[in-house]
């Protein structure tokens, strides 16, 4: 688990991973990069807030974060090393495929997550990742193996 007190300034800001990913309010769960190897290896941060919309109806006096959100924040995560390969400059990251999703800790208001994903298999316009995310205890919250497919098409900004 990352320290935190050690950490001055992000790899990439919020507004910078906007550069590489099209995710946008209210879908957009990169808060920052604190590490980035291109087309290897990504450790980011995203900041759990009560006043995110799902919360209020998951659920009403016990808010908890989704399980497809989760999934959703690791796939934002992991298309950020893809994405930051020059072949891949200004492409989208489409999620493909899921194996191994494992759920084991909830995650509610106040937490800091720290989500890691390291790309285990890269090919053309195709990789693996292993997303894993934690949080400010090191505990494993999620887990997940994903399928990416790099589009063809430029994204649009």
């Amino acid at each position: 688990m990352t320290n935190y007190a050690e950490k001055k300034e992000p790899v990439l800001t919020a507004m910078q991973v906007q550069e590489i990913i099209p995710n946008r309010f209210p879908i957009s769960f990169v808060d920052r990069v604190d590490e980035i190897i291109p087309g290897e290896k990504v450790v980011a941060r995203k900041n759990v807030t009560i006043n995110e919309e799902y919360f209020v109806g998951h659920f009403p006096g016990n808010p908890v974060m989704p399980g497809v959100l989760q999934v959703e924040t690791m796939a934002q995560v992991g298309s950020i090393p893809l994405l930051s390969q020059p072949d891949f400059k200004n492409k989208i990251a489409y999620l493909a495929g899921l194996d191994d999703v494992k759920f084991r800790k909830n995650i509610v208001p106040g937490d800091v997550l720290e989500v890691t994903v390291e790309i285990v298999k890269l090919k053309k316009r195709m990789g693996i990742g292993k997303g894993t995310i934690r949080n400010e205890y090191g505990e494993v919250c999620s887990e997940a193996l994903m399928t990416f497919i790099i589009s063809e098409v430029d994204k649009i900004d």
